[in-house]
């Protein structure tokens, strides 16, 4: 399964703040990190704290796309109605 995130840098906090409709009508999950954008610094903060939050370890997530950009693209691995469930938690859209 995919997720795109919008992941911000250089926050006050680590957190998740739902699901953002862009304006190409295409959904992101929101993530705010405290980390800086230096050297994979912030992807690696972006995704110990999706882990976290889907109760899976870092392994599980693949980072596809965005290496250096906000807008990213995460291949998770597990049961697909039960990341389901747990990403419409976070507020999430329905992930492909």
């Amino acid at each position: 399964m995919t997720v795109h995130l919008r992941v911000t840098p250089n926050a006050g906090a680590d957190r998740i703040e739902g699901a953002e409709s862009r304006d190409d009508g295409t959904s992101v999950l929101r993530l705010r990190v405290k980390a800086v954008p230096d050297k994979g610094k912030a992807n690696a903060a972006a995704m110990a704290l999706l882990a976290a939050a889907l109760g899976l370890p870092k392994s599980a997530l693949r980072l596809v796309s965005g290496d250096t950009a906000r807008l990213k693209t995460v291949a998770i691995s597990g049961d697909p109605a039960g990341l389901g469930e747990r990403l419409a938690g976070l507020g999430a859209a329905k992930p492909r």
